[in-house]
């Protein structure tokens, strides 16, 4: 099938890499966004798409917007009408980043089939690997559906499971599910080009929405039951990184695990949502209902090290005198 590609960050990137040199479909152009500013020099950058797109000499549009009352709005069209006309069947979308307003929509053959990382539809919205960690699915997946003006709604034209590990990061999870995910979108390709496929409609009574993610939602609630504490900071590892307050200062913090004891080796009282208390190999936090292991640890202005070496500088985290407790409210540093 002749087809457009849609996408803009790394796992797109990847996905059009697959596209491009393992599927029998053909790539005829990119879309992806503008360049942005990186680095320190806040200089402008191509996208990861972009420079995919680029190493295989496929052609990049940067449109700035899709929408009907944007300046280029006219040309936008007749460029992607040009590629219908050319025999462009469908637009392969995984996380472009633009809006696709309802009369571009319907251009191609076969739509707009855009590549979703959940089992829809469960978890529609901008953060389904994070929400499915968070939530503690067991099971989530990717899904290919062709895209409609509402949310993620569109009818599934495939979908591939995966199975949710208790130590699986976003980072974890994402990176499984774009690479089983792009085989899935070459295959709903292949299949709605040979009438194998036919679009199957959600049901709405079973959507739920994954809401973007912020920098206060990965802080660490020490109040939560321990299961939730763990399975928050992996859904928000590594970005923006699961994180607490100590001394009115923020800390990031690595894995976390559950355990039955503050300490299996040495007596130790329960500890209260937040409290710390170190031996000489680790580090451990109350919860709302238990005790977790937290296994590394960066303080202000240094690295990431281990929770055990960050404890060893740290007196007050040993002994019954201890008196370090990581804030568990709401307020303070945000």
């Amino acid at each position: 099938m002749r087809i457009l590609f849609a996408g803009t960050p790394e796992p797109a990137a990847v996905t059009l890499e697959y596209l491009l040199n393992e599927s029998d479909h053909e790539v005829v152009a990119v879309l992806t966004q503008p360049d942005a500013r990186r680095g320190r020099g806040r200089t402008l950058h191509p996208s990861k798409v972009a420079e995919v797109a680029g190493a295989h000499g496929v052609p990049v549009h940067k449109f700035t917007s899709l929408k009907p009352g944007h300046e280029d709005a006219a040309e936008v069209r007749e460029i992607l009408r040009g590629y219908a006309a050319d025999g462009v069947e469908a637009v392969a979308v995984v996380a472009y980043g633009q809006i696709l307003p309802g009369d571009v929509l319907d251009i191609f053959t076969h739509g707009w089939i855009n590549l979703h990382f959940s089992l829809l539809p469960r978890w529609r919205g901008a953060a389904p690997v994070q929400a499915a960690i968070a939530a503690g699915d067991q099971t989530t997946g990717a899904t290919t559906f062709r895209i409609v003006p509402e949310l993620d709604a569109g009818p599934v034209t495939g979908e591939v499971t995966e199975a949710v590990g208790p130590e699986d990061t976003a980072d974890d999870l994402l990176t499984r599910l774009t690479y089983s995910g792009r085989v899935l979108l070459a295959e709903t390709l292949t299949g709605l080009e040979s009438g194998a496929v036919v679009p199957v409609a959600q049901s709405e009574e079973e959507s739920t929405y994954a809401a973007k993610i912020t920098s206060a939602d990965a802080r660490v609630d020490w109040r939560a039951p321990a299961a939730v504490v763990q399975r928050t900071a992996r859904a928000h590892t590594p970005a923006p990184g699961p994180w607490t307050v100590l001394d009115g200062e923020r800390y990031k913090l690595g894995l976390m695990r559950v355990t039955d004891s503050a300490d299996s080796t040495d007596s130790t009282p329960a500890l209260a949502p937040g409290q710390v208390h170190a031996t000489k190999d680790a580090v451990f936090v109350g919860a709302g209902d238990g005790v977790l292991e937290v296994t590394r640890v960066q303080p202000p202005g240094k690295k990431m090290m281990a929770a055990a070496d960050w404890a060893r500088g740290r007196s007050d985290l040993f002994g019954q005198g201890r008196t370090v407790v990581f804030d568990s409210t709401a307020e303070g540093v945000s």
